[in-house]
């Protein structure tokens, strides 16, 4: 599952200094939906640049991306947390690059 693999993630990433300054943020928007911002300082992942990209059907099925300042953003709506949580993963795992785009 993948909040299990987030959570491994996460452990690994502490030691001290890191989960202390840096961190993994998930909150709710209003619209509804998610919004993640995962700090990749302090770890030894560091991601390209990537522009703000949207993928929206419809205002209540959506998500976008980008990655700044080696910082993953994401939002999308309440049923996209799992979708989200994969796309980080898979940019990791591929060492960044542009790698699968998860499509609506």
């Amino acid at each position: 599952m993948i909040i299990k693999w987030l959570e491994n993630w996460c452990e690994n990433q502490c030691d001290g200094k890191w989960e202390h300054g840096y961190g993994i943020r998930i909150i709710t928007l209003d619209n509804p939906g998610w919004d993640i911002t995962i700090s990749l300082d302090g770890t030894n992942i560091e991601l390209p640049e990537e522009e703000w990209k949207l993928f929206e059907k419809s205002e209540s099925d959506w998500y976008g991306y980008k990655v700044s300042n080696n910082t993953f953003y994401a939002s999308g709506d309440s049923s996209k947390i799992e979708l989200l949580i994969n796309l980080f993963k898979n940019k990791i795992d591929s060492g960044g690059g542009s790698g699968i785009d998860w499509q609506l």
